[in-house]
This record gives C-alpha cells, sequence and structure tokens, in this order.
C-alpha cells in the first residue's frame, strides 16, 4: 500500500493533496462542458442543467426535453426534474441541501429534499423587465444581479422577503461576487462589482469604490471565511489581498492568454484556476502547482478544499491537513511519526518497536491524539485502520488515557466510510461531517432513499429513527401503485411498536396525493388528536374528527372542529350533528351565549328546548334598549311557552311582565323618573316613596300582590321616605295584616323613637317582658315601668331601677312601694 505522501504537492512551504474520490463518474456521451453544474456544500448532490447558450448536436426529440439532474458525487443519478419554465440563470444550493432555481425573469423555485416538489416566489423590483443575469449564493441565501445592475437580496430561504440593495454605478459588471453577512462587520450581506478599472463594494445603504485602478478584473471570488478576496486581472495575473482591500498578499502569473473559465478558492489558503483541463493551484506568497485533466472540468468548492468534477472522475483537492503531515512528512520525526513507526515495527516483531515506545513516551499521550485526528482525515481505509493502531498501541503503553476521542472517532470513519460507498456518493470529509452534523446527514441519506442505511447509522449513533420511518412511509404512499389497503397494511406492519412516528404526516402525504380514504385509515393510528383532527377535517371526515376532539378532552379543539363545521355544513346538519353530544352541545351554548346568540335559539328551536329559549328571550328583553323592543321579545318568549300546558305558570309570569312594562311606561311618562326593569314590589316601592299611594295601590291590585306583601312594601317605603306623619296616622288603624311589631322594628331602626313607641301598645300578642324591653329601646323606662306595674313584676321593676336616673328612679320606686302596699 502507497503511502499518502504519493498524491501530495508541495506549492511553496504548504503540501496539497489530490484525493480521487470516484471513477466512470458519467456517461461519456453526457458532453460535460455544455452543462451548467452546481455542487451543494458538504460533498452534497450535483445539479446538472444543459446549458442553452451552447449549440450541441442534435441528438432527436429526447434532447429538446429539459430537464435538472440531481446526480450524487459519483454519478448516480438521484432524481430529474422537468424543466419548462423558462431560461435558467442559475442554480444554487442551500447548507440544507436545498436546490435554488432562478430564471431570468426573476422567477426563484426552491426544491426542497431533493424532491420534485417546489415552493415559488418571485425576486420582484424589476426583475421581470430588466431580466437576471447571475446569482451568487451562499449557506443561507442568494444576492441576484439584474440587467440594469441592481441587486436584490434574499437572506432567508424559509421566508423570502427580496430586498433591494443600493444601487449600483452604470457599466458593465465584468465579474463580481458577494460576501455572505456572517463575514461581514455590518452583518448584511456585501457585494462585489468589478466595473471598468475598479471594484465597487454594495450593501444595504450604501456603495463605494474601492479605489483600485489595476482593472478590468475578469474574475474575482472571496474566501470561505470571508477574509481574503483574490482578483485575475486582464494581463493575466492573480491577485489575493484582504477583505478590506488594503493589504496585497501575494501575485500570481498565470502566463495564460484566455482568461479561465472559473476561479475558486480551495478552503481558505489556496485558490485555483481553472480552464478546460487545466487546472493552476495558488498558495501563499504567489507559489503554484499545476494539474492537469483529460476532458472538461467543473469546480465545486467546499468550506476546507474543491471538488474537480470531470466526465470520468471526481476528485478532492485540498491542503493537507496538519495532523496528517506532522505523521506522514518525509523525515519527520515528530512524536506521533514515530508511534506510526513503532507500529510497523511491532507488525514485523522488531524489538525496535519498543525503542521508539521509550523515545516518545514523555509525549505519547500527544502522539495517540495526533495519530487519532490523522486517521479522521484520510479516505484511505487501510491508513485509517493502520492509525487507530497506532493510537490504540500507544494507548496500551499509558497507565491513564481518556479514550473518549478515539472512539468518537472510531464512530465518525465508519459512517464516513458508509457513506463515502460509491452507491451512497457523499465524500464527506471528517471536517464537513463535523459541520454538518451527524443529524442532518440522516436527512441526506433519507432525501436520497438509503433508508436501511440511514437507520442501521442512527441505531449505531443512538439517534432517533422515526423521522426516517415516516419518510420510508409518505415515499411508499406517494410512489406505490398497489391498492390503498395493502398500502395501509404494510405501513401500519413496519411501523407498529415504533416510538414517535407521525402518523399524521404520512396521512397528510396521502391526502395529498388524493388517496383520502387511506388518510382517514391512517389517521386512526395516530395517537395525538390535535394532529389528527385537522387533516380529519380536510378529508371530510367531520363526525370522526368531531368525536376524536371530544375523546382528547380538549374544549379549545372540539371549538376548532365546531367552528370548521359550523361553516362547511348547512346549520341544520351541524345541530343533528352535535345533538347526540353533549360535551359539543355544551361547549356550542357556552360560547354562542356571548358571541352568537341567534345560533343560540336556532340550536334550541331545533332542539324543541321551549324554556331555554323563552328565559334566552327574556333576557334579551331585560337588556333591551327601548321598551317597544322589549315588549316584542316578551311576547317571542310567552309565545314559545303557550302550546304547552306544561308551561302555564311560565306564560302568566311573562304576560305579566308585559303589563308590568305598559305601566311603567306610562309612570315614566307621567312622573318622569325610570321604572322600566323594576319588579313590582320595586315599582310599588318608588310610587310610595314618591307619594303616588293610588298608584301603588293600583299596582297592587292589578298584579294581585297580597296584603301582607303590599304592606310590607308600604312600611319600608315610608320608613325610608321618612314620612312620620303617615307612619303616626297608621298607628291609628284597629289592624294590620302583617301585625304592629314589624312597624316597631322598623321605624326604630330608623331613629324615630317616639313614633315607634306609639305601636308599642299594639302588641298585645307579646309578652309583658317583650313589650318592657320594647319601651326601654325607645328610652321610656317610666312606660316601661307601668307595664311591669300593671303586671305586678316586682322582679322587672327592680331591674328598671338599676337603668333608671334621676326623676325616673324616683318614679320606680314610688312604684315599687305602690306595688308593696297592694299587698
Amino acid at each position: 500500500m502507497s503511502k499518502p505522501t504519493a498524491d501530495w504537492e508541495r506549492v511553496g512551504d504548504r503540501f496539497y493533496r489530490k484525493t480521487q474520490l470516484y471513477t466512470s463518474v458519467f456517461n461519456p456521451d453526457l458532453e460535460l462542458e455544455n452543462y451548467v453544474v452546481s455542487g451543494a456544500p458538504y460533498s452534497g448532490a450535483v445539479a446538472l442543467y444543459r446549458d442553452e447558450g451552447k449549440i450541441y448536436a442534435y441528438r432527436g426529440t429526447q434532447a429538446a426535453k429539459f430537464t435538472i439532474d440531481i446526480h450524487s458525487c459519483a454519478g448516480k443519478l438521484i432524481r430529474q426534474i422537468p424543466w419548462d419554465k423558462g431560461r435558467i440563470k442559475a442554480l444554487g444550493w442551500s447548507d440544507d441541501e436545498r436546490l435554488l432555481v432562478v430564471t431570468d425573469d426573476g422567477t426563484v423555485r426552491s426544491y426542497a429534499d431533493l424532491q420534485g416538489d417546489f415552493t415559488p416566489f418571485s425576486l420582484g423590483h424589476g426583475a421581470e423587465q430588466h431580466g437576471v443575469l447571475g446569482c451568487k449564493f451562499w449557506s443561507t441565501g442568494f444576492v441576484a444581479l439584474l440587467g440594469d445592475n441592481s441587486i436584490v437580496a434574499v437572506t432567508r430561504y424559509d421566508e423570502p422577503r427580496p430586498q433591494l440593495l443600493a444601487s449600483a454605478p452604470a457599466g458593465e459588471v465584468i465579474s463580481w461576487t458577494a460576501i455572505p453577512p456572517e463575514h461581514t462587520s455590518s452583518r448584511s450581506v456585501e457585494v462585489l462589482l468589478a466595473i471598468g478599472k475598479t471594484v465597487y463594494v454594495v450593501d444595504a445603504a450604501e456603495c463605494e469604490d474601492r479605489g483600485l485602478a489595476a482593472g478590468p478584473f475578469r474574475r474575482i471570488s472571496v474566501s470561505p471565511n470571508g477574509k481574503f478576496i483574490t482578483l485575475y486581472t486582464e494581463d493575466s495575473k492573480v491577485w489575493v489581498i484582504s477583505s478590506d482591500f488594503q493589504d496585497r498578499l501575494s501575485e500570481y502569473e498565470s502566463k495564460v492568454k484566455t482568461p479561465p473559465k472559473d476561479l475558486q478558492w480551495c478552503g481558505n489558503n489556496a485558490v485555483v484556476l481553472a480552464w478546460e483541463d487545466e487546472l493552476h493551484l495558488i498558495g501563499p506568497n504567489g507559489a503554484a502547482s499545476k494539474f492537469y485533466y483529460d476532458s472538461f472540468m467543473h469546480l465545486l468548492p467546499d468550506i476546507d478544499g474543491i471538488r474537480v468534477l470531470t466526465g470520468d472522475t471526481c476528485d478532492f483537492l485540498q491542503k493537507v491537513p496538519d495532523p496528517t503531515e506532522e505523521v506522514f512528512r518525509l523525515g519527520s520525526t515528530s512524536p506521533a511519526s514515530v508511534l506510526l513507526d513503532a507500529l510497523q515495527q511491532l507488525e514485523k516483531k522488531s524489538p525496535k518497536a519498543d525503542d521508539n515506545i521509550q523515545l516518545i513516551k514523555a509525549n505519547l499521550d500527544e502522539a495517540i491524539d495526533v495519530c487519532v485526528s490523522a486517521a479522521g482525515q484520510e479516505y484511505s481505509i487501510h491508513w485509517q485502520k493502520q492509525l487507530l493502531k497506532a493510537a490504540s498501541f500507544g494507548k496500551s503503553v499509558l497507565d491513564l488515557y481518556n479514550s473518549d476521542d478515539f472512539v468518537h472517532m472510531t464512530e465518525a470513519l465508519r459512517v464516513l466510510n458508509a457513506v463515502r460507498f460509491y452507491e451512497v456518493g457523499l465524500p464527506l470529509s471528517y471536517d464537513q461531517y463535523i459541520r454538518l452534523t451527524q443529524e442532518r446527514l440522516m436527512q441526506r441519506l433519507v432525501n436520497r432513499k438509503e433508508y436501511l442505511l440511514a437507520l442501521k447509522v442512527s441505531e449505531y449513533l443512538r439517534l432517533p429513527v422515526d423521522r426516517i420511518y415516516v419518510h420510508w412511509a409518505r415515499q411508499k404512499v406517494r410512489s406505490s401503485s398497489t391498492d390503498e389497503d395493502g398500502i395501509c397494511q404494510e405501513i401500519i406492519h413496519k411501523l407498529d411498536g415504533k416510538r414517535g412516528i407521525s402518523f399524521e404526516e404520512i396521512a397528510r402525504a396521502a391526502f395529498d396525493e388524493g388517496r383520502g380514504k387511506l388518510a382517514t385509515e391512517l389517521l386512526e393510528h395516530e395517537p395525538r388528536a390535535g394532529k389528527q383532527v385537522p387533516l380529519l377535517l380536510s378529508v371530510g371526515e367531520e363526525s370522526i374528527a368531531l368525536d376524536k376532539a371530544i375523546e382528547s378532552g380538549d374544549t379549545d379543539l372540539v371549538f376548532y372542529v365546531l367552528l370548521n363545521l359550523k361553516k362547511k355544513i348547512p346549520l341544520s346538519s351541524f345541530f343533528r350533528t352535535i345533538n347526540t353530544r353533549p360535551v359539543a352541545t355544551a361547549i356550542v351554548e357556552s360560547s354562542a351565549i356571548d358571541q352568537d346568540r341567534e345560533l343560540l335559539k336556532d340550536l334550541y328551536y331545533q332542539d324543541d328546548r321551549r324554556i331555554d329559549g323563552s328565559n334566552l328571550l327574556l333576557s334579551e328583553a331585560l337588556a333591551a334598549p327601548d321598551m317597544t323592543a322589549a315588549i316584542d321579545k316578551l311576547k317571542m318568549a310567552a309565545k314559545l311557552l303557550r302550546d304547552s300546558k306544561e308551561f302555564a305558570p311560565q306564560v302568566v309570569a311573562l304576560e305579566e311582565a308585559q303589563k308590568l312594562l305598559r305601566f311603567q311606561e306610562v309612570f315614566e311618562k307621567d312622573l318622569t323618573e325610570r321604572f322600566v326593569g323594576l319588579s313590582v314590589n320595586e315599582t310599588m316601592s318608588k310610587l310610595i316613596k314618591m307619594g303616588n299611594i293610588k298608584r301603588s295601590q293600583k299596582v297592587q291590585t292589578e298584579f294581585k300582590v297580597p296584603e301582607k306583601t303590599y304592606w310590607w312594601v308600604k312600611l319600608r317605603a315610608l320608613v325610608a321616605r321618612r314620612d312620620w306623619r303617615e307612619l303616626e296616622e297608621s298607628s291609628k288603624g284597629r289592624k294590620s295584616p302583617i301585625g304592629w311589631e314589624p312597624f316597631y322594628n322598623e321605624i326604630l331602626g330608623a331613629g324615630n323613637t317616639k313614633i315607634a313607641s306609639l305601636y308599642i301598645p299594639k302588641c298585645t300578642t307579646l309578652t309583658v317582658g317583650e313589650r318592657i324591653e320594647m319601651w326601654v329601646k325607645c328610652g321610656m323606662v317610666n312606660k316601661a315601668g307601668e307595664e311591669a306595674l300593671k303586671a305586678k313584676d316586682r322582679g322587672a321593676l327592680e331591674e328598671l331601677r338599676k337603668e333608671a336616673g334621676g326623676n325616673a328612679q324616683l318614679d320606680i320606686d314610688r312604684m315599687i312601694a305602690q306595688l308593696q302596699k297592694g299587698r
């Protein structure tokens, strides 16, 4: 096995390597030079579209059908997207392998998950009138250059909001590029335009001339970290300058008269010039190396290097990673290199292995770490194993060593080797794998329908697998020609017992494909009612949706279903649906009482709930703004109940309420006081307070108010009015339906002891002791004494003597003496 250094090229004081990832990539008849090619980041998919501006051999009707072909890096066709939407001006990718297709009229189609489904949007801002000249993409957005030199930026693909940047000067744009927002001080995208002899920097706020005079610049490119800019001049020179245009870092002369067809960065430390079959790799300080190919090539830049794609091969060109150089560089005496040599001596059973270990024992832990890191940078499985064996050998010598990095690297390399296999075609480097993340790698495998591999890798890395199963099931629903029952059984059998499965997503895919019955059957297996219900409504299964919502116990969900039902079906059907479901009926009632009383009336009428309907009309009558409306509501309430003898008392009450309203209307007109809304008793009370005794008696007669009730109302009204004269006249009456004690209590409570005392003699049904107490409460101890004397109650007189004072005490003494004489 040849050493890794066989593929190394020295460029100045750095080493670069070209790793052949795949061979026999495309069909020899493909003619790659006639295609626009764009590669997704992190060794992702490659999109090919035939360049309409180039002449090619006529191959019959098939050649006239334009398609966007999405391949893996190994050339495997993943998907073919038919195209008939106008001339494509740019193809680009996001970090999550979302394909962006921009046409000359500013229409953009966003294809997610390597599928044929897309989300369209338009750039606007004059793109349709002026046309799109080209686009520059980064991980989360892109900028488009229009025919009038205006620039439109889209910074997010999930919520595209095209924004017009500052105006650029007129003139031909010879070359241009963009610096992503994460690498600019303003945190907004900056666009570099080579116009005339100089370069302009355009952002959202302004356009600034950088004052260069060595143009025109045929090519311009920005490094992945945004720190460096490379320019290709008219006289075939390559400049590398700082992104603030202050420092020129290196210069290289290509000595090729024709300008390169492409210029890209290889990581952050080298620049690649590409002609049709010749490639110049320019490192720091202008040092360069040349590579030659047998066929036309395309450059696909990535974060840590560049993929070189031809019809036959896919190569990865990158700076040799530091750990790899430390281990394998010729003549290296680093601890890691010595450790690898010790392993090789051990395999030969040479005692020199132990000598090597003793030589680096002080730095053995460092040597192990470097070997582990170097293993991650290797594409050759043989050298991965050798480096990990060397690290393992070193670990066995040390007493203490944390093996976490070793274990993680072993896991990572197993995953990387699996996805690099040509059938999968994801030639990730270790750095790309770390940046991409394991979860997004699984999504890429799923998008390629590599379900078995995705499951095995997820289980190996202890990642959740529910998304993989759901994606498989959705694809099964979309593509299977089996009958719906067969598809449902297969999906249920495969997913039975799997945790976290969202059957709602699978059912929605079925619904989108027009398979409503299948969608309904699949939803039966969705445990979350909140996921089931919206889709059941979409497929027309309103009754099932309502039952599921009720079963969930979520009243908000039930209310959501009821709102949808009311919009979709006739009112009579709506009521029939909820009638058999008390929970639904209760929710409709509770919401309609505040929001839709007409609906509530219809519900009560439909259910023949006369008393509820009548009560609703009664409450509206009480809240009516005028008398006529209130009476009309009461008439309607009475009409609802009149047909049934069961509700005769309620009908009488409603009719009396109407009569009362008419009385009150007359009182308001005559007395200019508010009466509407008062009860019969309150009406009589108010009339008495106003001195209208006769009118109150008329109300009593009309509404058959019992005599006792009327006397109570009259008593309290007179006391409230402080009509002592009328109350004094009342004390002269012979009898009272309510007795005389209430008069005493009410008047005494109002503070008039004099009038209250007039009623004590009339309380003949009370005991002597109670009457004595009443006199005392009125402050009339003498009268209390007379009451005790009349009853010959000496004990009471003795008690009164204690409370009395002055003349009252003398009177009590006289009464006691009188009582003693009488003995």
